[in-house]
């Protein structure tokens, strides 16, 4: 029988990418969406779909649907958008997935919370396993995000050893790709936009720290199969590339593929931005039979190609 799937957050980066999979894959789709960083043209190609619906709806508002599985991924995910609202950020994580996790409960429907690496704060073990309890400051600039998904993975425990509700947890690691926002201030969309504009590319702190970088389609692909695993499989279960380099390395190699004349120049470091990054996927590997498969080199032209489209685009007639 069909799937009807519930896709919070579904007009973002993450969210459209999954409404494509799940719609290819045969499933009705209802995303929802506050449009406060998702944007409408990610879901143009669906918009006339028989089996897509398109709510506008901020999920710290109650909301009522029949569905047979549900996937939250609605909240800011970059720094500059987190940090603009950051009691709006909390709140989302917070009051937002409770509401999600009460319509699970009352469907009786499995639910995926899109939770994230930066539970794991600036980390003192390396790489990230699932057992790590992390190294957050909880009174920080970051503290709305970090701790609002540590809140939600509790409520989503709690909510799974108290009333039974079949849940999934994905921590997901830095994720690119097309459809990135210009403007999200993370630092493949910045390189890339910098190194297309013939700006220096700006690098805060030393260039040293350093981040694993897995692009859309494995990460999707990784949400899927942990829907798909067995009701006593809930996770947290770690999804990026373990392939880890530093965000020097990064800009070297953006500079490189886009053939650019940029420079890159170094900033003050930002406030409690972590060192280190790099997820341990054995438990992926083990339970969902997942990992990566595109190259950075792959992913990074796909996504320099598609930034290239969409700034034509933009770009006044002559």
């Amino acid at each position: 029988m069909r799937k009807k799937i519930l896709v919070a957050g579904g007009a973002g980066f993450l969210g459209s990418h999954l409404c494509d999979r799940l719609l290819g894959l045969g499933c009705a789709v209802v995303c929802v969406d506050n449009f406060s960083t998702g944007r409408r043209d990610n879901l143009l190609a669906h918009l006339d779909h028989p089996d897509f619906e398109l709510l506008e709806h901020d999920i710290c508002d109650p909301l009522q649907v029949e569905v047979d599985q549900i996937y939250n991924l609605a909240c800011p995910a970059s720094p500059v958008h987190y940090q603009a609202d950051p009691v709006q950020t909390t709140r989302t994580c917070v009051i937002g997935s409770l509401n999600l996790l009460n319509l699970a409960k009352e469907l009786k429907v499995p639910i995926l919370q899109a939770s994230t690496s930066e539970v794991y704060g600036d980390p003192e073990v390396h790489p990230q396993t699932e057992t790590y309890c992390g190294h957050v400051n909880p009174i920080g600039p970051r503290a709305c995000y970090d701790e609002g998904k540590r809140c939600a993975e509790s409520l989503f425990f709690d909510f799974h050893r108290q009333y039974g509700v079949s849940i999934k947890v994905a921590r997901i690691f830095n994720t690119y790709g097309p459809r990135m926002l210009f403007e999200d201030g993370r630092v493949v969309s910045n390189f890339i936009l910098q190194a297309l504009s013939g700006d220096p590319l700006t690098l805060y702190g030393d260039g040293k720290q350093t981040r694993s970088f897995c692009y859309v389609d494995d990460l999707i692909d990784g949400l899927v199969r942990l829907m798909a695993t067995p009701s006593e499989v809930t996770g947290p279960v770690n999804l990026g590339n373990p392939e880890e380099l530093s965000v020097f390395e990064l800009a070297r190699r953006v500079i490189d593929l886009t053939g650019s004349s940029s420079e890159i120049a170094f900033l003050p470091p930002g406030a409690d931005d972590p060192r280190q990054r790099q997820p341990d996927i054995s438990l992926a590997r083990q339970l969902l039979n997942w990992q990566p498969a595109v190259s950075l080199a792959e992913g990074l032209a796909r996504t320099i190609e598609d930034f290239n489209q969409r700034l034509r685009a933009s770009s006044p007639a002559p």
